[in-house]
């Protein structure tokens, strides 16, 4: 065998080994978040994320409430909750998640003008994060994010993808 045909075959080896040592890809995990406010569903994420990686959403609510004794429809107020969801691991006890939240929730106590007239809600902002929220297999989780006034649960089910 000639120098080029023994370089050709000695490529062809180092780039076979080098593709037989590749790592898999990790596996990717299939979820639904349910966000809970005082016991209704609100809104809901899902996806399917590989071990590792994030996910980031967000949902925009745009809500208007009448102002003032005359009552005009003129107070608008976005509310946004932005997710992001990441499945840090996977064994037989469940998947485990880290999950960072950003909200502009209103707030559940009605406000007035010194008339009696209604004002808005006010929003509020609420970051909360969860660094290893354990989803056991097809069963659901719950993370409480606000205690009170709105109560907020976020609950997620999981579980590893059969691609």
């Amino acid at each position: 065998m000639g120098w080029k045909a023994g370089i050709a075959a000695a490529l062809c080896c180092v780039s076979w080994a080098a593709h037989a040592q590749t790592p898999a890809e990790p596996p990717a995990v299939d979820w639904r978040l349910e966000v809970v406010r005082d016991g209704s569903v609100v809104d809901v994420f899902d996806g399917s994320t590989a071990l590792g990686q994030a996910q980031t959403a967000t949902h925009h609510h745009e809500t208007v409430h009448r102002v003032g004794c005359a009552e005009n429809p003129v107070a608008k107020i976005d509310l946004a909750r932005t997710l992001t969801i990441s499945p840090q691991a996977a064994d037989t006890a469940g998947v485990t998640f880290a999950i960072d939240a950003q909200e502009i929730l209103e707030d559940d106590t009605p406000q007035r003008t010194r008339e009696g007239c209604p004002l808005p809600p006010a929003p509020r902002r609420v970051s909360a994060s969860h660094p290893d929220l354990v989803v056991p297999g097809g069963q659901w989780a719950s993370w409480t994010v606000v205690d009170l006034h709105p109560t907020l649960i976020y609950r997620i089910r999981a579980s590893v993808a059969s691609h």
